[in-house]
């Protein structure tokens, strides 16, 4: 097996089951199980699980990243687009085997013991207030309201999490039509 496919195959299970049960409940056999590449070859390709974490964020970031940029720009309307982020939410809560943020479950397991990590963890929620302030910006609305739609979609997710329901991303799009309305006053 090349080292593509078996860095492949080793993060699929790494996102299967990172996510699924959380980083810490997850060994290095697990992944080997799950994956099929032998232990030796999973250390040769990640020498530390830290590196293993790093790598199933980064992949997970780009992934996720792609899958909300690719609905919001579905609209054409900049104000609709900023609303859209909380319809691509919905739709990601709704998922089978919604567990909630990996990058906050991720922090909250190892983010304190693991800079690696906790350097993923902000470079995503940096990446996703960036992406929410330019739909923001090219909808003419106040740099402002970038801020606060970020964390309506980040208190969304910690919600939807722990409620196991849709309806956060429902309350926040209609908080973010409130704020659009009230700065277009």
């Amino acid at each position: 097996m090349d080292s593509t496919v078996a860095t492949e195959r080793a993060l699929d299970a790494a996102e299967e089951l990172f996510y699924r049960n959380g980083i810490q409940a997850v060994g290095m056999d697990d992944i080997r199980a799950v994956s099929g590449v032998s232990l030796k070859r999973l250390y040769q390709l990640f020498p530390a699980k830290e590196r293993l974490v790093e790598a199933y964020l980064e992949r997970r970031d780009a992934h996720w990243r792609e899958r909300l940029a690719e609905h919001v720009e579905r609209h054409r309307d900049p104000e609709r687009r900023v609303v859209a982020v909380f319809d691509r939410l919905g739709e990601w809560f709704a998922e089978p085997g919604f567990n909630g943020c990996a990058w906050i479950n991720s922090y909250g397991e190892l983010g304190a013991a693991s800079e690696p990590v906790a350097r993923q963890v902000r470079s995503h929620k940096a990446a996703f207030k960036d992406y929410v302030a330019k739909l923001v910006a090219r909808a003419g609305l106040p740099v402002q309201l970038g801020e606060q739609v970020f964390l309506l979609a980040e208190g969304a997710m910690v919600s939807a999490a722990i409620t196991r329901s849709t309806a956060p991303a429902t309350h926040a799009a209609n908080a973010t039509r409130l704020l659009i309305a009230a700065h277009r006053r």
